[in-house]
């Protein structure tokens, strides 16, 4: 069983920098596709990015892309995700999974979700 907590989250303002983390217990992830979601107050959650087993194969959404970098260190267990020029359109509580397909950007796909951290970014 994969427990996942992610962690970084905090208060910016539009055009700042945060840096995420994931950090996995229980078993190892190296083997599996591990995602980014995010979940604003009255909307559904939203694919952000993705990144497969080798990290040879980074997914973004559109919103986001050029802006982020997805990433993970297998030897370390942990992904990260670094957000760079914020926007408050940004702001949301941002969640992290694993998913056994190579590569994907459906929800459904993805388990062992963490609490979140939440990212405020301000205007």
């Amino acid at each position: 069983q994969v427990q996942l907590v992610e962690s970084g989250g905090g208060l910016v303002q539009t055009g700042g920098s945060l840096r995420l983390s994931c950090a996995a217990s229980g078993r190892a992830i190296s083997r599996y596709t591990m995602g980014w979601f995010r979940q604003a107050p009255g909307k559904e959650r939203e694919f952000v990015a993705s990144i497969n087993w080798t990290g040879s194969r980074p997914y973004y959404s559109d919103s986001v892309k050029g802006r982020f970098t997805i990433s993970r260190d297998n030897a370390k267990n942990t992904l990260y995700l670094q957000m760079n020029s914020l926007k408050p359109e940004d702001t949301a509580v941002y969640y992290c999974g694993k998913s056994d397909r190579d590569r994907s950007s459906i929800p459904a796909d993805f388990s062992s979700w963490g609490q979140g951290t939440q990212v405020t970014v301000s205007s």
